[in-house]
């Protein structure tokens, strides 16, 4: 576990569900009990037990019916990131799934309040998407996939 400046970085390296599933249930309870001062926003890196892209959606899916189950929905944020990220609907070769591609399997949490507050002097925040998106666009995928590869 790594933390700095309220970020924390975890890197789990069990591939049992289980456990994975524990230290995402810890992660959780140290971000909700933490002050933002001390826990802005944590990363929780998987390396290893959900390298298979559906398996890993499967996970996040059930990591938010917990968040829904539990009265979080609203105060935490899940974001996803994996090797393997593909949006439905998307072409498979489309730069798009770029903005959610990561070397390891991740789940970021994010504090929706802190979030609120930090896009509310953003302008235009509901357009970062599309430019995240334009961004990778100008960029050839085989560079994307190199970058991505390379680190």
């Amino acid at each position: 576990m790594i933390a700095a400046d309220g970020l924390r970085l975890t890197v789990f390296q069990s591939s049992a569900l289980e456990d994975i599933a524990e230290i995402y249930l810890k992660e959780l309870h140290l971000i909700c009990h933490s002050p933002e001062s001390k826990i802005a926003t944590t990363l929780l890196v998987l390396p290893v037990g959900l390298e298979d892209f559906e398996v890993y959606l499967d996970f996040v899916d059930n990591a938010n019916d917990h968040l829904e189950d539990q009265g979080l929905a609203g105060t935490i944020q899940l974001a996803s990131f994996h090797p393997q990220y593909h949006f439905d609907g998307e072409l498979e070769g489309a730069n798009s799934h770029f903005t959610n591609r990561s070397p390891y399997p991740m789940i970021h949490f994010l504090r929706q309040e802190m979030m609120t507050r930090l896009l509310a002097d953003f302008p235009n925040p509901e357009e970062i998407p599309q430019r995240n998106v334009e961004t990778l666009e100008a960029i050839n995928a085989g560079e994307l996939q190199q970058r991505l590869d390379n680190l």
